[in-house]
């Protein structure tokens, strides 16, 4: 049950006829993962802690640099140095004290991720390497647990849900990570080497956090199965549809044969 604070904090998400009371309180039951505490993580973190997901777990190794501060805005000169989880953590715990928040100070892998994602509904890939992104694709996928993912480039950015054990309306399974990624490219760019807009990881990392709002009340319609595509330079968005690529080694023909 909400208490009388919290009726009155969610206001604006109860008045909404898609989130409502009922929403809201599954927003308070809800576990959300986010890995990845960079650019992108900071808006989702924000606003699904300001938007009440009981428990939101933070999972990153790296420290505050002053290189950081361009564009993850929870960080600020004094947490130079300081493990971006625990700072994090703290920030959010003061946007919103009804949230558990759980900092987890280590580097996703094969070793760990299934078992870390296991007690949670959604996983947020708010990473910044193709390595890690494959990882928790994997994980995901083994333990059926709904992935939000984002990427940005240097003026444009993509969000994607993936549900890769359902089927579209054809039958076909839908796609994961690796049929619309199969395998990171031989030289990979990333912020540190090409720049990237502060305010694009904003806008990417928001559009994140509303698609797991969406999942967790059931508002509207699923990304899965679709990719956003923004384009800041020229502003114009687009949405796709994402093919299941047969030869990906999570739901691939061979794995369907398996079944």
């Amino acid at each position: 049950m909400l208490r009388d604070s919290e009726i009155e904090r969610y206001q604006r998400h109860i008045l909404l006829h898609e989130i409502g009371g009922a929403g809201q309180q599954k927003l308070k039951a809800a576990r959300v993962l986010i890995v990845g505490m960079g650019g992108l993580g900071h808006p989702v973190a924000q606003y699904l802690a300001a938007a009440g997901v009981g428990t939101l777990a933070l999972v990153d190794d790296d420290v505050v640099a002053l290189s950081n501060l361009q564009r993850q805005v929870l960080f600020t000169d004094k947490d130079i140095g300081q493990p971006k989880v625990e700072v994090g953590a703290k920030a959010l715990r003061a946007i919103n004290p009804h949230v558990d928040v759980r900092p987890i100070c280590k580097k996703i892998s094969q070793d760990n991720a299934v078992s870390l994602f296991a007690d949670y509904d959604v996983v947020v890939d708010a990473c910044d390497n193709f390595a890690t992104r494959f990882v928790v694709n994997d994980a995901c996928f083994a333990t059926q647990t709904i992935l939000v993912s984002g990427a940005v480039g240097r003026f444009d950015g993509q969000v994607a849900t993936f549900k890769p054990w359902l089927r579209d309306e054809e039958g076909k399974p839908l796609a994961c990570y690796r049929s619309l990624v199969p395998e990171a490219p031989e030289i990979e760019e990333d912020c540190a080497t090409t720049g990237v807009l502060g305010a694009l990881t904003g806008i990417i990392g928001s559009l994140q956090a509303v698609e797991v709002i969406k999942e967790i009340t059931g508002a509207g319609d699923s990304l899965a199965g679709r990719l956003m595509i923004y384009d800041a330079l020229s502003a114009k968005a687009r949405t796709v549809k994402l093919a299941w690529d047969p030869q990906n080694p999570n739901n691939g023909a061979g794995r369907e044969r398996e079944r």
